[in-house]
């Protein structure tokens, strides 16, 4: 008897820092990529000091031990779909860049992570322009929310028809696709409305709002179920779909741990959703 094929193993980068305390960067994308049956592999960019109060210290990491762990990745582990989170300064954004390009990368889900929700900035200023002219380029979808959107595009967006000229402005910079989210627009009232762009056409995601003070890791928890989607060989809005319904459900079944902005629960999804 001809022993069964050995099951395909889909594979997921995450190039982001560090989160001591468990709920964003890539704790959160490595726990998000198992709960959805995809490998995680990681490549650190900065350790932070951090818990639900906020970001009390953050230590880069120099630009060799940043080419060094994604060349490692590179020549061994290939990945099916590779997410970016806290990219810190321009020569790390680079050193990225440049391994996309030579390995041939595909499925690039860049979270341009600039601002922690507590405030503490995690991309230095100098390095936007690098992330819009290196790195954006390359992508399959970035994934903005509204201040990272009018920083990246230079403009103030106020209204959905704002949205709208955002993402088709981040698309003519070079993005294949963006999902602007809508967690910071208060005009959407009790709805949070996210929207797709794939450079031709738009869709909308609606929630409802959820009144919850833990919501630590929202964005980098949504890029890395969209990246998972990919690297399962989802077409961009399916992936979409399932990363909505996975960040929906952590919010909703909250973990309710620590003082501050607690994290979202990366275990609601598959416990609370018929698999």
């Amino acid at each position: 008897m001809t022993p069964a094929p050995a099951p395909t193993i889909r594979k997921a980068l995450t190039i982001a820092g560090s989160d001591s305390g468990g709920g964003a960067g890539i704790q959160a994308d490595l726990k998000t990529f198992q709960e959805l049956g995809v490998y995680g592999m990681s490549v650190v960019t900065a350790v932070t000091a951090q818990n639900t109060l906020g970001v009390h210290a953050v230590y880069p990491m120099n630009e060799q031990a940043v080419q060094a762990q994604l060349q490692a990745i590179g020549d061994d582990l290939p990945p099916d779909a590779v997410k970016t989170g806290m990219l810190v300064d321009a020569s790390i954004i680079e050193a990225a860049a440049e391994c996309v390009v030579r390995y041939g990368w595909r499925n690039l889900v860049i979270d341009p992570v600039m601002i922690a929700k507590g405030g503490s900035a995690l991309l230095r200023q100098e390095a936007v322009s690098t992330l819009t002219n290196k790195l954006l380029p390359l992508s399959a979808l970035v994934t903005p929310n509204i201040p990272e959107a009018e920083e990246l595009t230079g403009m103030s967006i106020v209204t959905l028809s704002d949205r709208e000229e955002a993402a088709r402005r981040l698309c003519q910079m070079g993005a294949r696709g963006v999902l602007l989210k809508g967690g910071h627009d208060p005009s959407t009232q009790d709805l949070v409305i996210d929207m797709l762009y794939d450079g031709r056409s738009f869709r909308f995601w609606e929630n409802k709002r959820l009144d919850t003070r833990h919501t630590h890791g929202t964005g980098c928890t949504l890029s890395a179920a969209i990246t998972a989607g990919l690297a399962r060989g989802l077409e961009l809005p399916d992936a979409v779909d399932l990363a909505e319904a996975f960040i929906h459900a952590a919010i909703a079944h909250s973990l309710g741990i620590g003082a501050g902005q607690g994290p979202t629960n990366h275990f609601a999804y598959r416990s609370t959703t018929k698999q």
